[in-house]
């Protein structure tokens, strides 16, 4: 992580993952969570869904989008959110290809 002196001010240049740069466990998969709820929500406004109405569509409880829309999604997981985005009308795709590191990572790349 990079550092600089701003107006007295330490700041830090962030990796572009706030979780990992938090130092929270799975960081990869709670950004790409979150890339899926962003989704959900613009997908939501997009059709002009209530709520309820996203709740039946996507199979899920009305409080659970409740949940989702107010930040928390630990009660779903990345394969329900997948779900919950194709039922709003969206293709998903994904692409496996040899890591450039040691270790490979998880990413969301949204259209």
């Amino acid at each position: 992580m990079k550092t600089r002196l701003i107006d007295g001010v330490e700041v830090h240049r962030g990796s572009g993952n706030v979780y990992a740069d938090l130092g929270l466990p799975d960081a990869d998969k709670l950004k790409i969570k979150t890339g899926l709820v962003i989704e959900i929500r613009n997908a939501m406004r997009r059709l002009g869904l209530t709520q309820q109405e996203a709740a039946k569509r996507m199979g899920i409880t009305q409080p659970k989008v409740s949940d989702m829309m107010r930040g928390d999604f630990t009660n779903l997981s990345e394969r329900k959110l997948m779900d919950c985005l194709t039922r709003l009308g969206y293709d998903i795709e994904i692409t496996i290809r040899p890591a450039k590191a040691e270790t490979g990572h998880l990413m969301l790349a949204a259209a």
